[in-house]
């Protein structure tokens, strides 16, 4: 069983940036996959980026180039730097975890973009 926590949410001016943190807890080891999606109001869910152990990485095309994801597997901490932030990247963020099959999700962080 893994558990997610996100930090990091918030409000920030467009044209702003913000860190988020995804701490990961109860595994022996670091999940191969994580990933942060988003959900804006009365939006479905979407994929925002993510990061294999190894350190792969992709991203969505809205955010390429603006944001950027890492990790630090000996804390099982995962990152999304978001920079250049705009009103459309209001959303609440998730964290993703993928381990042995399974997905866990963490609880979501606000992040609101406006002036």
């Amino acid at each position: 069983q893994v558990q997610l926590v996100e930090s990091g949410g918030g409000l920030v001016q467009p044209g702003g940036s913000l860190r988020l943190s995804c701490a990961a807890s109860g595994s022996t080891f670091s999940p191969y996959y994580m990933g942060w999606y988003r959900q804006a109001p009365g939006k479905q869910r979407e994929y925002v980026a993510s990061i294999t152990r190894g350190g792969s990485t992709n991203y969505a095309d809205s955010v390429k180039g603006r944001f950027t994801i890492s990790r630090d597997n000996a804390k099982n901490t995962m990152y999304l730097q978001m920079n250049s932030l705009k009103p459309e990247d209001t959303a609440v963020y998730f964290c993703k975890a993928n381990q042995l099959g399974r997905a866990y999700w963490g609880q979501g962080t606000q992040i609101t973009v406006s002036s």
